[in-house]
């Protein structure tokens, strides 16, 4: 499995469908908005799919440094005017699946800005 082909093909589409695919079970998502780990594939896909609506057509990875086990993806994005730069972290198990993904953002405004946005959409997929 080509992991990484596959996420890029989902943030490019914005559709967080094929999500299921790539995370393990029993993935960890390690976010710089909530600060507990949220366990369990579902919940990585929640978030990361509230993410990908928070973000918009600016998003876009600038750098990748990978290996077997490891990708580390920077990312930019213009949120409001605000020039967001952050690094998702991904860590594969031997079948290539995600079992922890972590984001990393700066600086400190744009961290203020996701955490209000992110939680406005957490709140409305909730209600869905």
């Amino acid at each position: 499995m080509n992991t990484l082909d596959i996420w890029h093909d989902i943030v490019r589409k914005r559709d967080p469908a094929g999500l299921h695919e790539i995370l393990a079970e029993n993935c960890v998502f390690l976010s710089p908005i909530v600060h507990t780990p949220q366990e369990g594939r579902e919940l990585t896909t929640w978030y990361l799919a509230a993410a990908m609506n928070v973000f918009n057509e600016t998003f876009q990875y600038v750098k990748e440094v990978v290996t077997a086990q490891h990708a580390v993806l920077e990312f930019t994005c213009d949120v409001d005017g605000i020039l967001v730069n952050g690094v998702d972290i991904m860590t594969f198990d031997e079948a290539g699946r995600i079992t922890e993904f972590k984001v990393m953002v700066r600086p400190l405004k744009a961290v203020n800005l996701l955490h209000a946005k992110m939680r406005a959409m957490l709140e409305e997929m909730a209600a869905r």
